[in-house]
């Protein structure tokens, strides 16, 4: 399946010269476009005939059976969406709602979705709001307006679950990726570098200081450096191994309790 800003096409890996429409949103006015469409994803590996749809500030779930196809405007599809609170609406509420990556969960019970402040977890069987909300780095939320200058707050975040679906991790800047627990609510901030990288090099947790008394090892929030993102992540869905990449270089991490590596 692949996804454009309008498109949803589904693709027979035996047949070479076309694809299968299953999605069109193009309105016969395109002034009056209103959303487009971010990416697609197959509900894998048990409801394989489902997949949803992310739009910029909601996600959508459909079907896409070849007998009946059905559209996302029918009535037996899901939407899943947080309203918003009128008291904290500003004008880069649209552009920070906006969901960058969603992945469903391996149980197939729920469903990660990442924008541009938060991830949160969502009950496939719940539409109205997330179960689960973790904020990733909310000390950006005073300097949204550098970010939007600088075109950071438009950046697409991907997230990724672990392989018991017990832990969530996604990117941020400086390099520093982040980790949250759904048992403990523990979360903690790593960082890809070249030193970290080295073999039998031990991660340690880094700490972004907004304001007040700062520890040793502390980064200032005004001291971040936006042109490192970790856009891209990925964990292996049997063994506690992670892939970051970060600008051009990709990291690789293993759990130390399996292996000498890490």
């Amino acid at each position: 399946m692949s996804a454009d800003d309008l498109r949803i096409n589904l693709w027979h890996l035996a047949i070479t010269d076309r694809s299968f429409n299953i999605v069109d949103i193009k309105p016969a006015n395109m002034e009056d476009l209103t959303e487009v469409i971010t990416a697609a994803e197959f509900h894998l590996p048990f409801h394989c005939n489902l997949f949803c749809v992310q739009h910029q500030q909601r996600i959508t779930e459909g079907c896409a059976d070849m007998r009946a196809i059905c559209t996302l405007r029918q009535s037996h599809c899901k939407l899943y969406e947080e309203p918003e609170d009128p008291s904290n609406r500003s004008f880069f509420s649209e552009i920070i709602s906006s969901v960058s990556d969603v992945k469903f969960s391996h149980s197939g019970r729920y469903m990660l979705t990442r924008d541009y402040l938060t991830v949160k977890v969502w009950d496939l069987n719940m539409e109205t709001k997330p179960i689960e909300t973790y904020q990733v780095h909310d000390y950006l939320r005073s300097k949204l307006c550098s970010l939007y200058e600088n075109d950071c707050i438009f950046d697409k975040f991907e997230c990724a679950w672990n392989g018991s679906d017990s832990v969530i991790m996604t990117g941020a800047y400086n390099n520093f990726f982040r980790m949250f627990d759904r048992n403990t609510k523990r979360d903690v901030t790593l960082e890809a570098s070249r030193e970290s990288s080295k073999p039998r090099a031990v991660l340690k947790p880094r700490r972004v200081c907004v304001g007040g008394k700062r520890r040793k090892d502390d980064i200032s929030v005004d001291s971040l450096d936006f042109t490192k993102k970790i856009l891209h992540t990925a964990w292996h869905p049997n063994e506690n191994i992670i892939a970051i990449a970060a600008t051009n270089n990709l990291y690789i991490f293993q759990d130390k309790v399996n292996s000498d590596m890490h």
